[in-house]
């Protein structure tokens, strides 16, 4: 095996969203490696020419430390990034529901996909809380295996300053300007091999205020490679990946137009067993109501009643002039006869009562006070009886 004898002066410059982009794609068809040395991404499909895969599969040989192979996505890990999803962004219990039916359900992925697309209110939600995951992911991978790096996303040099960064990242002995960028790249790299890159927290306190900001479309520097093996060239990745599509999710998809191209051809598809259901309950339909407009019959004999099944296809067809018809013909209901009316009985002849005598209201006596004994009067609505006893005494 070649030893790599240059070593670089600063943190590797890589693109987040080139590299998610690798992270979702790679699966038993497809490979994706990292090089170490600069950072550019090599991809192996089957459909590439032999002789490239043969020369590639050749350098991997001579140089296996160099190259580092990136995971693919395993179904529980996709399974846990949807129910994540669905359980703390989703509040609608409708959308809920169907969302954790499409997890359980066969091509999970490429479902949920479709069923996103469809729902504007979650489409953006998705975006944001898969590209977060996606990040934690890509960092924890590159922390594992000792890559010392910053996001290009994440810096705020200008585009020449950073492709001088990548032409000189070889030499020792740059100018100023490269210098004090290369120190900034040094100080950003720290903060990948934090606690809190791997646990972003939430900010406190107040909001910033919303300032309305004028769309413009961030611009990347062009890929500057100095050291890529010429086996290695025809495989190289370098796809103009700005930012991360819904499609990015699946491997069945190549960008957001072909499943949107998806969509439409599904839409066009039609069934045609559901076309001749649905004929077939017009014809009954009209069949049944000219079968009622022949028989002259009376309105107890012809039954008006419409079951639930044909209000639901008549919901669905809209043909109002049918249900005018069907309406119109209906008999109004019979008024029921009002009950008799019970004879009312004579009333008795009530005896007058003799007047009433006007009673007297009872005198009040008042109690005398006893001499020696200090007492209030007590005033009492019964007569009072003098004690026997006490009469005898005073005698």
């Amino acid at each position: 095996m070649a030893k790599i004898k240059q070593q670089a002066q600063n943190p590797l410059i890589l693109r987040c969203h080139r590299l998610m982009d690798a992270f979702a794609k790679s699966d038993d068809e497809r490979d994706f490696y990292l090089d170490r040395l600069e950072g550019f991404l090599i991809y192996v499909d089957l459909d590439k020419p032999d002789p490239d895969l043969e020369s590639f599969d050749h350098e991997l040989d001579n140089n296996s430390d160099r190259y580092c192979l990136i995971p693919k996505l395993t179904y529980y890990e996709t399974k846990k990034i949807m129910e994540g999803f669905v359980n703390e962004k989703v509040y609608d219990i409708d959308t809920k529901e169907k969302l954790l039916d499409i997890i359980q359900s066969k091509e999970a992925r490429e479902n949920f996909l479709e069923f996103i697309y469809d729902h504007h209110t979650e489409l953006e939600k998705w975006q944001q809380y898969y590209q977060e995951r996606s990040r934690i992911r890509i960092i924890e991978w590159l922390r594992n295996n000792h890559f010392h790096f910053v996001f290009e996303e994440d810096l705020d040099l200008p585009k020449i300053i950073v492709e001088k960064l990548k032409q000189s990242l070889f030499q020792p002995k740059v100018a100023k300007d490269i210098d004090a960028a290369r120190k900034t790249l040094f100080s950003k790299a720290k903060t990948y091999y934090s606690s809190e890159a791997l646990n972003p927290r939430p900010k406190r306190g107040r909001p910033p205020k919303q300032i309305v900001k004028a769309e413009v479309e961030p611009q990347f520097s062009s890929d500057i490679f100095t050291t890529v093996p010429p086996k290695v060239r025809p495989l190289l990745f370098v796809p103009d990946v700005s930012s991360l599509s819904v499609s990015a999710f699946s491997s069945k998809f190549e960008g957001e137009d072909a499943l949107v191209a998806q969509k439409r051809a599904m839409a066009l598809d039609t069934n045609p067993e559901s076309l001749n259901q649905k004929l077939a309950v017009l014809r009954n339909l009209s069949s049944r109501w000219m079968m009622d407009e022949a028989k002259p019959t009376k309105a107890k004999e012809i039954d008006f009643s419409i079951d639930d099944e044909e209000d639901e296809d008549l919901d669905d067809f809209e043909d109002e002039e049918l249900i005018k018809k069907v309406k119109v013909k209906r008999p109004p209901p019979k008024k029921k006869a009002p009950p008799p009316k019970a004879k009312a009985k004579p009333a008795k002849k009530s005896s007058p009562k003799p007047p009433s005598k006007p009673t007297k209201p009872k005198a009040k006596r008042i109690i005398p006070v006893i001499k020696g004994k200090k007492s209030k009067p007590v005033i009492q609505s019964k007569p009072y009886k003098r004690p026997l006893k006490k009469i005898m005494k005073r005698k």
